[in-house]
């Protein structure tokens, strides 16, 4: 490194001047021809007043040094840009405390202390389908869970969170009612009808959708005559039917709903159109067999 002697500056810079400069101390002689050296300097003009002036001697020539410099700068606004994503959630946040959290200021108090939400809602983890905004739940109204296509697995299928988050809603909060939301275009329900028997069966994603598989083998066989598109759209309603058959494979479900203390609905939200299909499982008086179709009652159109 070559270090000029400090000067006096009155103002702050902040660039660089890449310029060659050739050096004839080290070369070698090749016959006739004597072969030198070019090394690039730059020049940093990045100093505040009274500081030493820098030259930084690189082997770099400028076209790499651009591209150093780019990609730096790439790196940089990427940063940036994840930066703004946050600095736009802190707002929103902030905005939530102002309007929401300290107008409501008691309601939010008595939720410090405990909750008693009347529903539990199952849907998927879809990011376009958010059930707080959808059907505009508030802070406390609903206990939810969120997975790949809103399944709900038999009881016989063991642990999963989605029955972790069954038994602590129905047995400890005491919610009075079960929503599952089915939407349109559903990537978990077109994985169901587009896997193949023979697939790996490693894949998680798969592994977990095979929970609808008696929709899928329903739909295929309602809608054979109808399209993919058309079939998996089906799937998407049946497969919230079969979602409330599970939900009485549970004895503490299936013993409060027969006692009446329990309600379980289905739901289908179409984003495309914005409409909504409300329907609740009719359980009194009805057989419920392995192969048996989901006796509904009061169907509501939200459109």
């Amino acid at each position: 490194m070559a270090t000029l002697s400090p000067s006096s500056f009155t103002k702050n810079f902040n660039s660089s001047i890449d310029f060659p400069i050739t050096s004839f101390q080290t070369f070698a002689i090749f016959g006739p021809k004597l072969k030198t050296e070019q090394t690039h300097f730059r020049l940093s003009t990045s100093f505040k007043t009274g500081s030493p002036l820098e030259l930084k001697a690189m082997k770099e020539p400028p076209g790499l040094t651009q591209k150093l410099d780019k990609n730096r700068l790439d790196r940089l606004a990427e940063s940036e840009n994840g930066c703004d994503l946050f600095e736009d959630l802190k707002h929103r946040f902030l905005r939530f405390k102002k309007h929401k959290f300290e107008e409501n200021l008691g309601h939010f108090q008595n939720l410090a202390e405990g909750q008693a939400p009347k529903f539990m809602i199952i849907a998927c983890a879809d990011s376009r389908v958010c059930p707080s905004v959808i059907l505009g739940f508030q802070p406390g109204e609903a206990f939810m869970v969120r997975n790949v296509a809103n399944l709900v697995p038999p009881f016989e299928s063991g642990p999963s969170e989605t029955n972790a988050a069954l038994e602590f809603a129905v047995n400890s909060l005491k919610v009075e009612n079960i929503l599952v939301i089915g939407h349109s275009r559903c990537g978990g329900i077109r994985a169901l009808m587009s896997m193949q028997d023979e697939v790996d069966s490693s894949s998680f994603i798969r592994s977990w959708v095979i929970v609808g598989k008696n929709a899928r083998l329903n739909t295929k066989s309602a809608a054979s005559h109808l399209g993919f598109d058309q079939q998996c759209r089906h799937c998407e309603k049946e497969s919230v039917d079969h979602s409330l058959l599970n939900l009485l494979t549970y004895p503490w479900i299936e013993q409060k709903v027969a006692k009446g203390e329990l309600s379980v609905h289905g739901g289908y939200y179409d984003f495309v159109d914005c409409t909504f299909e409300k329907w609740t499982l009719d359980y009194k008086g009805s057989n419920f067999g392995k192969n048996s179709r989901l006796p509904v009652k009061n169907r509501f159109y939200w459109c």
